[in-house]
């Protein structure tokens, strides 16, 4: 610059390709480093320098490879020499100056010109150093009002804040934070974090923070307690995750730290819940107590997630030989897997557990069974029950298999051999019945052919009341549903009949068991009785009183001497035309009467029962059925069942039409 001003003092810029050919004195110092140089006189003390080295800055070959130790021909030209030729002619030159380049250099020198144009007149700077203190003290304002607005954010900000000085005292505390902990701001004010704010449990953590923090080293995401107080001192510490941030005045020197938090109170809760919900699920699925069942999962995907002690010591596979491998295929199936199960069939079953148990209806109590690791059958009953997430959202099946102790084996055998004699029970009563049935129809052959003769009236009365017992038989052999019958559930039949037929069916059945034992038999029904037309099961009628009847034989002594039936009917009239008929039966015999037992066998009030008071107990719901009632009085010298029961009446009209 001081060269230019002597040599060149007229001059607004300079631009060379040789420093030494411009006479530049220092140029030999400078070497090939550079050479060409152009400047821009901006101020009268100020310029701007542009510099460029050598033009032979490389040195490429196109020929040969080069070697320094090669020699060329001195009378021929070669390439080494005609480059050292070139590198002669360039000595200390670099590359010229294109006019695009110039042209940039004198548009910027005009620019900065223009900028520092009358820099050094005094009342400029005077204007200048004036501005200059006015736009500090518009700085001082807004950096005043920034502050005022950070102070107002921080105050009212949704995330608890707080800050303490370089010895640890709240020199900070917003209305979030006031709010979780209970504390006012007030009070919280100059009040040591660490002696007074923080639980003990966090004092440590709290105090490693703030040295830290002092030194400038700033830590995120740690946990730390503070106390609580108020009407919030019941709820337990509040938890906060926060971050901190050294303070800083205008020198940089750390002064305080400021902590800003996230309250994660209710999510811890939530979390530590969960954890001991975890712990207890663990301590009861994995316990290796032995009341603890044979348990396994599967996730959404059928991978088994779940292998409790219990299911490794019934299966003989430990947990981590089946945990992760797919359920259906893998752990169980029929070919290649840890528990085989016993076909296809048992296979497409146990599937259908586990999809219904998905689907969110839980298999209760369904027959499984698989070969162990030692190829021994185990028979279980499997329980499905749905796992779900927080939200309600099926994420996979749990298993309970139910095996059978000794005690309960033997019951379960004792159970199947019962269920065996009771199916050869009833095919020895279906086989009854069939034979039963054979002889019945000669019987209606015989009847049928007989009610083809010249008979009296006696003897029709003898037919129809032969007739009205081969019903009652048919009726009693048609029976398919004893349950629905023990149940007194059954439908029953209506017709119209006289209650004459139905007391010679009733009596009929118990005259040749009276004449075993020498009996007298009593009958009390008036003809006006025998004559009645009523509406109702015939059939049913005749079956219970004939029941009530021979179980009143078979247990009076033939010293006693006597069985009696007596029918007491009282007519009532229900509205205009409909009238019902309360038929009262009486069957009386002498002596103690039968065994209370099985009086409390008709009651159901047993827990034995026996063939006796199994038909005495059907026979008392048939009664109930037909909304009457039956009981058994016991008096001096003489017990009798007391049957109570309504029948509508059938009334005729001038035609003699039955309504």
């Amino acid at each position: 610059a001081e060269w230019l001003l002597d040599v060149h003092s007229e001059s607004t810029g300079l631009s060379t390709d040789s420093l030494a050919d411009a006479g530049y004195p220092g140029a030999s110092a400078l070497g090939d480093a550079v050479c060409g140089m152009a400047a821009a006189k901006i101020t009268s003390r100020d310029f701007l320098f542009w510099f460029r080295s050598h033009t032979a800055k490389e040195v490429k070959w196109g020929g040969a490879k080069h070697d320094p130790e090669d020699r060329d021909d001195g009378r021929k030209m070669h390439p080494r020499s005609s480059f050292k030729a070139f590198l002669e002619v360039v000595k200390r030159r670099s590359l010229p100056w294109e006019d695009v380049e110039m042209d940039a250099i004198h548009s910027l020198q005009l620019i900065l010109r223009g900028s520092f144009q009358d820099i050094d007149d005094s009342d400029t700077k005077n204007m200048t150093h004036a501005r200059l203190n006015d736009l500090k003290l518009q700085g001082m304002d807004e950096l005043s009002t920034v502050a005022n607005e950070m102070v107002r954010l921080i105050e009212t900000a949704t995330a608890p804040i707080f800050a303490v000085d370089a010895g640890g005292f709240i020199n900070g505390w917003n209305g979030k934070i006031a709010e979780l902990t209970g504390l006012p701001v007030e009070e919280a004010m100059n009040r040591s974090l660490v002696g007074d704010l923080v639980v003990e449990e966090s004092v440590e953590i709290v105090e490693r923070l703030l040295c830290l923090a002092l030194q400038g080293e700033e830590e995120q995401n740690i946990e730390i307690q503070l106390k609580t107080y108020g009407h919030q001192s019941h709820d337990g510490p509040v938890i906060l995750i926060i971050n901190t941030c050294s303070s800083r005045d205008y020198t940089e020197n750390v002064v305080g730290v400021c902590f800003v938090g996230q309250d994660v109170t209710r999510q811890k809760v939530v979390m530590d819940k969960f954890t001991r919900i975890q712990g207890d699920y663990k301590t009861i699925v994995q316990n290796p107590n032995p009341l603890i069942p044979p348990i396994f999962g599967a996730d959404e995907f059928g991978f088994c997630i779940e292998w409790n002690p219990a299911m490794e010591k019934l299966s003989g596979w430990k947990r981590d030989d089946v945990i992760g491998r797919m359920m259906i295929g893998e752990v169980f199936g029929t070919e290649l897997t840890c528990c085989r199960l016993r076909g296809q069939d048992a296979m497409t079953k146990f599937m259908i557990a586990l999809n219904t148990a998905m689907g969110g209806n839980d298999a209760d109590r369904f027959p499984f069974g698989f070969f162990d690791r030692n190829d021994r059958y185990v028979e279980a009953l499997l329980i499905a029950h749905k796992r779900t997430d927080g939200d309600g959202a099926v994420t996979g099946v749990f298993c309970f298999l139910h095996t059978a102790s000794p005690e309960l084996q033997q019951a379960l055998q004792v159970q199947k051999q019962s269920a065996n004699i009771a199916l050869e029970r009833l095919k020895e009563v279906a086989y009854m019945k069939q034979e039963i049935r054979n002889p019945l129809y000669g019987i209606v052959f015989t009847r049928k052919l007989m009610e083809s003769m010249n008979l009296s009236e006696e003897q029709k009365q003898v037919l129809e009341t032969s007739a009205v017992c081969e019903r009652q038989l048919q009726k009693i052999l048609d029976e398919d549903n004893f349950e629905k019958l023990d149940q007194g559930v059954i439908e029953l039949e209506t017709m119209e009949f006289t209650m004459g037929t139905v007391m010679d069916a009733v009596v009929s059945q118990g005259m040749i068991r009276s004449q075993e034992k020498g009996l007298q038999f009593i009958r009390e029904t008036s003809v006006e009785v025998k004559n009645t037309c009523l509406f109702g099961d015939q059939l049913r009628l005749q079956q219970v009183l004939a029941d009530f009847l021979t179980t009143a034989v078979r247990f009076t002594s033939s010293s006693d001497g006597w069985v009696g039936i007596k029918v007491v009917p009282t007519v009532k009239k229900i509205g205009d035309v409909l009238h019902v008929v309360h038929f009262e039966f009486r069957i009386s015999h002498p002596g103690s009467g039968i065994p209370e037992d099985l009086v409390q066998q008709m009651y159901d009030r047993s827990q034995e029962i026996t063939q006796e008071g199994m038909g005495l107990s059907v026979s008392r719901k048939l009664v109930k059925l037909m909304n009457g009632d039956v009981s058994y009085i016991r008096q001096a010298g003489v017990c009798y069942f007391l049957v109570h029961l309504e029948l509508p009446l059938v009334q005729r009209d001038g035609g003699s039409k039955a309504q």
